[in-house]
């Protein structure tokens, strides 16, 4: 004979609806087996062959560069000299085209210039045939 004790005892009418967690701890063993199977065989290294020694030397001289300072008073600046009128900035981006070797130029407006000279002077770049072309941020106050 069986004895109840209280309402909480399971009788044989009743199954067990906690869920079986030995399938996925199988499941998660296999895995884990792979894993440690596999990862040896990611770490082997390949050797290779490298040049000892110093690099030769640079055989060409590093590019030439242009600064185009754009100031917050919307003066523009040539490496330092000023740029007095339109005609002048043309005539030297002109200059830097015809170089054979065509300098990069690195136009470094500040950060109060008006947004119109910024774009004009890039416009007059890309028209005049400036390839090499870069803006430096960061430009003082």
């Amino acid at each position: 004979m069986g004895m109840n004790v209280g309402s909480d005892s399971i009788t044989e009418d009743e199954g067990i609806v906690d869920i079986n967690t030995t399938p996925l701890i199988d499941v998660m063993l296999v895995l884990l087996i792979m894993l440690i199977i596999t990862i040896p065989l990611q770490t082997h290294s390949v050797s290779l062959n490298l040049p000892q020694g110093d690099p030769p030397p640079q055989t060409t001289p590093d590019p030439q560069t242009v600064t185009l300072g754009i100031d917050f008073d919307n003066t523009i600046t040539w490496n330092g000299a000023p740029v007095v009128s339109e005609a002048e900035l043309q005539s030297r981006l002109q200059e830097a085209v015809a170089q054979p070797e065509q300098p990069e130029m690195h136009i470094s407006p500040n950060r109060l210039a008006d947004y119109k000279t910024v774009a004009h002077v890039l416009a007059d770049a890309q028209r005049l045939g400036i390839t090499k072309l870069g803006i430096i941020g960061g430009g003082e106050e």
